[in-house]
């Protein structure tokens, strides 16, 4: 017996949704059990879960087992491919950004492996491309020359194999000559119970367009952890390299699991860390890692911290700490902050550009978020804008990527005192200086806008989305600035989305916007002063077979 003939037993690799590997096992879980040709495959079957079980010893040698589950999950990535072309193509959509990044179909989050290699940078997110629901996920795989413009190139990594048939989760990449590398969290879930089994997983590539699944290069979790743990982040420390993950310890508190290789093949655990920061969420996930300035940063989203404000009621969250790594690998964590105080900024990964600037990027919507407006055309969730990110004066600087200035079109003014002023578009970028007490109006319409207010007596700036089509989520974030005399905004604008970048980059908050297509007003009240105004060009646009 083989593999192949198993498969075949099974009503062949059509009727296959996927193949699990747990211990001695090998679970074919079919769609049609009429298709099933022997009296064994048929006794074995089990109703509840649409699987077949055998036993591996009565498959193959475990050698050629090993072998033979690899050359099926390629056969099984072919079969994904061709079924998902039709949900490649985009739909049209009042809401669909022109130069942010979105789905074409189904659900869009969390951007993956952010790298410069061999002459252009590579973008992947993960997709959901049947619906717009968190199921077996895949990688999209874009590149660009200036980060602004993304050409589609292939959906790379699909969920084929016995180590990711349930969804090919979060992680990082490596350049080393002319490989690219992927690492990746491999999800699979396995029996009534859907227990969780989580793996960190490799492919390369030496074209950086197709793709090689190595397999697991971790196979066991960290001693005192649950399943949860993922989202490789994989960088060189001294003479070796290092591997983040985001972990969760068995009394369901948050920490960052250590790994350490010497040729990223093998990996050896140095440790849980984090214990500094006491209780902070029951997950951390997502980890990245950069230096600016030479100050070391990690950036983690912890699940379950509280928000000092009721407003704010979601419990993913994002932040940045400070960070030092001794010689062993071991990571120490202070002085913690938000990277946005928006609503919808989550799973951030960057890179840094071939002049030496750090950029990053984020999935602008949250893992219970699901029923926003797009849904109704059939695609769910966008990235973040790119933002560059620096360290000056003890002090956390972003501001919007220098490059997306070649989007901008015609320059607007906008008279002082006027109280509506139709921008007749959503997309623009806007420089703004608010006095205290005033608030300014975007997005507006009859039905509605999105308002940034300025309360006097508290210092406190509110970005408030109530009066909007939002359907779920948080409707007002708030953040004190009890330092400034007046408040600086420089805000970009796309069809579905707002992002304030205020005080020349001291804070960042990043929103979903749904509004009515012609809702392009804005308004004033208070001390406002409109410095600079542009309306915004269409990006190129990061579909399959575009031709724009």
């Amino acid at each position: 017996m083989s593999l192949l003939s198993v498969i075949d037993e099974c009503g062949g690799l059509e009727n296959v949704v996927r193949i699990l590997s747990p211990d001695t096992r090998i679970i074919i879980e079919i769609r049609d059990c009429s298709l099933l040709s022997t009296q064994s495959a048929q006794n074995s079957y089990d109703s509840a879960l649409q699987q077949v079980t055998y036993c591996k010893d009565a498959v193959a040698p475990a050698d050629e087992l090993k072998q033979q589950l690899l050359q099926a999950g390629k056969l099984i990535a072919q079969q994904q491919l061709a079924d998902a072309q039709h949900y490649l193509q985009p739909v049209h959509c009042p809401h669909r950004p022109d130069w942010h990044i979105s789905p074409p179909q189904g659900l869009l989050n969390d951007p993956n492996g952010f790298i410069y290699h061999q002459g252009q940078y590579h973008l992947f997110y993960q997709l959901y491309p049947y619906g717009c629901e968190h199921k077996d996920k895949y990688w999209t795989h874009l590149t660009s020359k200036d980060l602004v413009n993304w050409q589609w190139q292939s959906l790379s990594l699909t969920p084929s194999d016995w180590f990711d048939s349930h969804g090919v989760f979060s992680g990082h990449a490596v350049s080393q000559g002319e490989e690219l590398m992927l690492f990746y969290t491999g999800n699979v879930r396995v029996g009534e119970n859907r227990d969780r089994h989580t793996t960190q997983c490799l492919a390369t590539s030496s074209d950086a367009i197709n793709f090689t699944k190595q397999g697991p290069v971790i196979t066991e979790l960290p001693p005192g952890v649950t399943p949860h743990c993922r989202d490789p982040k994989v960088i060189r420390h001294n003479d070796y390299w290092l591997m983040l993950l985001g972990a969760q310890r068995e009394d369901e508190i948050g920490r960052l699991a250590i790994y350490r290789s010497n040729d990223l093949k093998k990996w050896t655990f140095v440790a849980l860390c984090g214990d500094e920061l006491g209780d902070f969420g029951y997950m951390w996930e997502c980890p990245d890692f950069f230096t600016l300035n030479n100050q070391d940063f990690i950036v983690i989203c912890p699940q379950g911290i509280s928000s000092p404000y009721p407003s704010h009621t979601v419990k993913h969250h994002n932040c940045i700490f400070k960070a030092a790594i001794d010689n062993d690998g071991k990571v120490q964590l202070c002085d913690g902050q938000p990277l946005d105080h928006g609503f919808d900024f989550y799973a951030p990964q960057s890179l840094q550009t071939v002049d030496g600037r750090r950029v990053m990027c984020a999935w602008m919507g949250l893992p219970d978020e699901i029923d926003h407006p797009s849904v109704d055309n059939g695609w769910l969730h966008q990235l973040t804008t790119l933002r560059q990110l620096s360290y000056e004066n003890g002090q956390l600087i972003q501001q919007p990527l220098k490059e997306l200035q070649s989007l901008r079109g015609d320059a607007v003014y906008i008279p002082a005192g006027e109280s509506v002023f139709d921008l007749q578009s959503k997309t623009f970028e806007l420089k703004v200086t608010m006095g205290w007490g005033s608030s300014l109006r975007l997005h507006q319409s009859e039905s509605g806008y999105c308002e940034i207010r300025l309360d006097k007596e508290t210092k406190t700036l509110y970005f408030d989305r109530a009066n909007t089509l939002l359907r779920v989520g948080d409707t007002i974030r708030e953040l004190p600035l009890l330092e400034s005399e007046s408040v600086q905004l420089h805000i970009l604008s796309d069809n579905s989305s707002l992002e304030l970048f205020i005080n020349n980059g001291a804070a960042v908050m990043s929103a979903r916007i749904f509004t009515p297509e012609k809702a392009t007003a804005i308004s004033s009240t208070g001390q406002v002063d409109f410095d600079a105004c542009w309306l915004l060009h269409k990006a190129a646009s990061p579909f399959v077979n575009s031709q724009e």
